[in-house]
């Protein structure tokens, strides 16, 4: 591709957006860009505090558990209270989390500081996709996403690098530099970006569903919706799997550690070279056959793991999955906002992701049983079955009802009609 082409390809990607947009982009990196709480945070437990492997591993599954609860609560908090006090909320407490990491050191406070921080880090990302739907007209929102989704990935890099040329200073200045990092974001949202969530309407075309009171169970009687939940799920599992199997499959194969860390350098590298041409190849494909086409390559690149054995190959495979995971994410996310009716935006982000943070929680404890009992071969082959079966799913189970709410051209002479969610 030419310079000229990849110009033109470029501003074919970011143009027509919304400003709202770029500024909730702008704090997406920002907040991504000092993010080192994670990526650091079982390197200062075992080696500056001294706590055990067990015990790091525990209080990074207690951040996934803290999400499954921060979901569904970022979902009501921003259809009830709104998406800018939602995201200014929540990234602030973020923040106190993270300054407070600086300072607590006994094993409950970790503990509950880390709990928390996982309750704010999820909660706020509902509020997010919702201002995304709210902004951004429908034929634009997979881009948006995926725009969305680099600037994630984008300051996770810078994050990597700075964190790790940081490190000298020590790991609680870097926990400082993170809580500043999402203060930032959250004045970012305060002076910049507007109130989106739609106002409350009581005719009789949004029936009983447009209520306060919509639950997480009245959100899943949507049946379309909850085959997506559930298709994501096993998705998730897939998409969580390597980055605890991996690790271990490569000691199995005696490569060190520092080969694992060039090998998953890959998955961040790959997307942010490769996300943007990625939403322009896929921007007018129907979302069914990407969502197919995803959990396919998600299958390809993790079954092929059981038969890599060299530093190469393995990182051959992570870009298979990658190249999965650059298509379904964006692509997952703009069929929840289609799915969802606007006054219930956040709680079905919400809802959906509560996938993320459940398969967050259950896909590393799986995996290092598998691989601790059956072995390795026997993960990659089974997250190799889970892909196809997810694939099959949303084939035969969610290409009409994604074609109903017009992401998919109808039959030759058949009447277009879009299903609405049950509500209790």
């Amino acid at each position: 591709m030419s310079v000229a082409s990849f110009r033109r390809a470029l501003r074919g990607t970011v143009s027509g957006l919304p400003g709202g947009f770029w500024w909730l982009w702008t704090s997406t990196l920002v907040n991504r860009t000092g993010a080192f709480v994670l990526t650091f945070l079982s390197l200062y437990l075992t080696q500056e505090l001294g706590y055990s492997a067990w015990y790091a591993g525990l209080v990074v599954a207690l951040h996934g558990l803290g999400g499954i609860a921060g979901s569904p609560l970022g979902g009501m908090l921003t259809d009830r209270w709104g998406r800018r006090p939602t995201m200014i909320s929540m990234h602030l407490a973020g923040g106190a989390c993270a300054a407070g990491l600086a300072v607590v050191t006994s094993a409950w406070g970790i503990a509950v500081v880390v709990l928390l921080m996982g309750v704010a880090m999820q909660a706020v990302r509902p509020a997010i996709s919702a201002t995304i739907a709210d902004l951004v007209p429908e034929s634009g929102l997979r881009r948006a996403y995926a725009l969305n989704y680099w600037a994630l990935n984008l300051g996770f890099a810078i994050a990597a690098l700075g964190g790790g040329a940081a490190v000298f200073l020590g790991y609680r200045t870097l926990f400082v530099v993170d809580a500043f990092a999402t203060a930032l974001c959250a004045l970012i949202v305060f002076l910049r970006l507007p109130e989106t969530r739609p106002e409350k309407r009581s005719d009789a075309a949004t029936g009983p569903s447009d209520d306060k009171q919509l639950t997480v169970l009245d959100v899943l009687k949507d049946a379309p919706f909850r085959t997506l939940v559930l298709l994501n799920l096993l998705v998730c599992l897939i998409f969580t799997a390597p980055w605890v199997g991996l690790p271990l499959t490569m000691a199995d194969e005696g490569l060190s550690a520092n080969a694992y860390g060039m090998v998953i350098a890959v998955n961040g590298v790959v997307i942010v070279a490769f996300q943007l041409l990625v939403n322009r190849i896929t921007e007018k494909r129907s979302p069914a056959a990407l969502l197919t086409v995803s959990s396919l390559l998600f299958a390809a690149g993790t079954g092929a793991t059981a038969l890599a054995g060299t530093p190469v190959v393995f990182a051959v495979t992570v870009v298979v999955w990658t190249i999965g995971e650059m298509v379904h994410v964006p692509t997952n996310a703009a069929a929840t906002a289609r799915l969802a009716p606007e006054h219930a935006r956040g709680r079905y982000q919400g809802v959906m992701g509560m996938s993320w943070a459940v398969a967050g929680f259950v896909a590393p404890i799986l995996a290092g049983w598998v691989v601790d009992g059956p072995g390795p071969d026997v993960l990659w082959i089974g997250c190799a079955i889970v892909g196809c079966v997810a694939a099959a799913g949303y084939t035969l189970l969610l290409r009409r009802a994604l074609a109903e709410n017009g992401t998919e051209p109808e039959p030759a002479g058949a009447a277009p009609e879009k299903t609405e969610p049950v509500a209790g």
